[in-house]
């Protein structure tokens, strides 16, 4: 099994609907992203799949996040953006994005260099 991933990020204020802290304020964050795909085997070229390829389709899904208040974004209008829910809502884009054989196998959203939330298909 070959797991490729690649790292991304964005930057956005958000703000926790029904929590008691310091995260109910609006604050931002630069969110670290890495997405990580699993492939059983290698094509005619000798990659499991392509990083750019998977950039591409990162970089696609980030761009409606970036610069933004999450609050004001489809899923987060309806749901909190917590680091769980961001990474849920990638997972979902990007999986509609790939084909068979690659599958994710795992999404990280991190809000700083020392909390992060990883979210794996179950």
């Amino acid at each position: 099994m070959y797991e490729i991933s690649v790292e991304k990020h964005f930057d956005a204020a958000h703000f926790l609907r029904g929590y008691r802290g310091k995260c109910e304020a609006l604050h931002g964050h630069r969110f670290k992203v890495v997405a990580r795909v699993s492939a059983a085997g290698l094509d005619d070229v000798g990659m499991a799949y392509d990083f750019t390829e998977l950039k591409r389709h990162l970089d696609d899904i980030l761009a409606a996040y970036d610069h933004t208040c999450l609050n004001d974004v489809p899923p987060f209008d309806k749901i909190n953006p917590t680091s769980e829910n961001i990474a849920a809502a990638i997972y979902r884009q990007l999986d509609s994005k790939l084909a068979d054989p690659v599958t994710i196998s795992g999404i990280e959203v991190w809000e700083s260099p020392h909390t992060w939330v990883t979210y794996r298909p179950g």
